[in-house]
């Protein structure tokens, strides 16, 4: 089934988990064989927003205000009808920043699923693998369990390699002042910020749909949900001390780098103070007017040049004894 026209799959799954590849026609066409139907959309096809505002049956409100909206947080709503849960996944798309989540959103029915996505969710290629090879889930509720566990299963390498990167940058603060450090702490925090943006919603819209504990699920389902938003729980956790982590790593860059830059200046103070009799004295001789002493001696450019080291020398034996340097 080609994803163009909208339609990316749809299955009619028995409670065995195995399913059959339906197509449009078959949407419409009553069925007996018992089961559920899955169906999967593409929301940026014309067909497939069609479909879901005028055929689906879905609340005009809902697909308007969630399953079709430009931009949606993770939630959970729960109608007379069925139940709205909008999640995120980390993007493991080629090419992609994990960070940039990628949004499905599910309507939930008796005896129908209908999932709407933009963009591939390696999560849901996983359950429609398991549907072709004959161990898909056998409910509604277990699929909604399976795809939970399916994003957070991959939300734990993404952040684990943000943990990573952290503990890298550590070192590498500890023993390098490069100012390009910054940049890294930057972008470090930035992903973090934006990861927990999605990934806290999302706890919350789990602990709702536990504690509302719908008919649709089963309490193994339920169960599973439980430390489904227990493990995001644990996720925020780590993404706001990684948050804090890179502020104190961040701080102790900017110190080190500006105890670098305070020695530099004092180095260089050091040095204009040396010279700043030099060239006083120097400045002082090289005025063009009558008078100044030793103009007519061959050997009093050597004489100054001796002068001149013995007060550099004196300054330093100076400097040391005041402990300037």
């Amino acid at each position: 089934m080609a994803d163009h026209d909208g339609l990316v799959f749809a299955y009619r799954i028995d409670g065995e988990g195995k399913g059959r590849r339906i197509g449009w026609e078959d949407l419409r066409a009553p069925d007996d064989s018992g089961g559920w139907l899955w169906i999967h959309l593409d929301r940026s096809a014309p067909r497939a927003r069609k479909w879901l505002a005028e055929q689906s049956g879905v609340d005009p409100l809902i697909v308007s205000e969630a399953m079709l909206d430009e931009e949606t947080r993770p939630r959970f709503t729960a109608t007379d009808d069925g139940l709205l849960l909008i999640l995120r996944g980390v993007n493991l798309n080629p090419g992609a920043d994990p960070e940039d989540m990628v949004s499905v959103r599910l309507w939930v029915e008796a005896g129908r699923v209908i999932s709407v996505r933009l963009r591939k969710l390696l999560a849901v290629e996983d359950l429609r693998q398991a549907i072709d090879e004959g161990n898909g889930p056998k409910s509604p509720g277990e699929l909604v369990a399976n795809l939970a566990e399916g994003l957070v299963e991959r939300m734990s390498g993404v952040i684990s390699d943000l943990d990573e990167r952290l503990d890298d940058l550590e070192d590498e603060v500890l023993s390098s002042q490069r100012g390009e450090l910054r940049g890294e702490l930057n972008a470090l925090r930035r992903e973090g910020i934006i990861l927990r943006r999605y990934i806290a919603p999302q706890r919350d819209a789990f602990s709702q749909l536990t504690g509302a504990k719908p008919g649709l699920f089963k309490n193994r389902h339920i169960t599973r949900l439980g430390e489904v938003a227990d493990d995001i729980t644990r996720y925020v956790e780590n993404l706001e001390a990684a948050r804090e982590r890179a502020a104190v790593v961040q701080d102790e860059l900017m110190n080190r780098l500006s105890e670098q830059l305070n020695k530099n200046m004092y180095v260089l103070s050091v040095i204009a103070a040396v010279f700043l009799p030099l060239g006083f004295v120097t400045g002082l001789l090289g005025v063009n007017v009558a008078g100044i002493p030793g103009d007519q001696a061959p050997w009093a450019f050597a004489a100054l040049c001796v002068a001149m080291v013995v007060l550099g020398a004196f300054e330093v034996w100076l400097f040391r004894r005041l402990k300037w340097i």
